[in-house]
């Protein structure tokens, strides 16, 4: 029998994988890969039509190699319009396309979510979300990672959520040819909570700053002039002598004595 015969370093770089392989999911993902940053400027992301109604549509990211010729062209207003320049020409080594989870997925700082999470894209209402959502019972919140701020026909700009930006994936110190979606922490479980469905958006809240006080204005009484006064005074309260302040406070007030009015 024929023993294949491995190059130096091999059996230990097997012996690596074994070890980690044998871990859970999140340990082992976490010790495989790393994270490392990259120029946000030469990214896009794009909200991709899938078929011709427009209902439909997926995550794209672009990325800017080389500045030979532009990769995409973004249009003005909200939503953004992206022109997809790379696929009018063969975009080898000037541009780069991910188009699927090969190319794609969720870190949530030092977590590879890869098996627990997927982006998707999700019409809600007048927007269209990119959504992290959870594949597996109690894997973490649903996030809301992107929008395009409005709904139009064709490709459009997707913007990161506060707190999201893309990081590649790293093996032993080397970049790998797929990239994290990523945040530093998962959202607090109150903005979570505050979601009543899978496609509602997290709103921020706004504080109202409240309206200075205003008297309000003296309303006139029926009767003329001489009915300005919208009550009557009781009459002072007389001390009898030889008592103090705090029994004749004690004695019950008579009524107040209200003028005549005329019918």
């Amino acid at each position: 029998m024929i023993h294949p015969v491995l190059p130096r370093g091999g059996l230990a770089a097997l012996l690596g994988l074994a070890t980690a392989f044998s871990l859970p999911i999140p340990a082992r993902a976490q010790a495989l890969f790393a994270a490392a940053e990259v120029d946000q400027q030469r990214f896009l992301l794009v909200a991709a039509p899938i078929g011709t109604s427009g209902e439909k549509a997926q995550l794209n990211i672009y990325e800017q190699l080389k500045p030979v010729r532009p990769c995409f062209a973004v249009g003005q207003g909200q939503p953004a319009p992206v022109d997809p320049l790379l696929a009018t020409f063969d975009f080898t080594g000037i541009c780069n396309r991910y188009i699927d989870a090969n190319g794609y997925s969720v870190r949530v700082g030092g977590q590879d979510l890869a098996t627990t999470y997927r982006l998707m894209v999700t019409r809600n209402g007048g927007d269209m979300l990119l959504l992290a959502f959870p594949t597996r019972a109690k894997a973490g919140p649903e996030m809301v990672v992107a929008r395009t701020r409005g709904i139009a026909p064709g490709f459009l700009k997707l913007e990161l959520e506060p707190g999201w930006r893309l990081m590649r994936r790293q093996f032993g110190g080397r970049n790998l040819g797929h990239l994290y979606v990523y945040t530093e922490s998962w959202p607090g479980t109150a903005a979570t909570a505050a979601r009543s469905g899978p496609d509602l958006p997290v709103t921020p809240v706004t504080p109202v700053q409240p309206a200075a006080s205003t008297p309000a204005p003296a309303i006139p009484m029926k009767g003329g002039p001489s009915s300005s006064s919208s009550s009557v005074s009781p009459p002072p309260i007389r001390q009898e002598a030889g008592k103090g302040a705090s029994s004749a406070a004690q004695r019950p007030l008579p009524p107040p004595v209200l003028p005549a009015t005329k019918l």
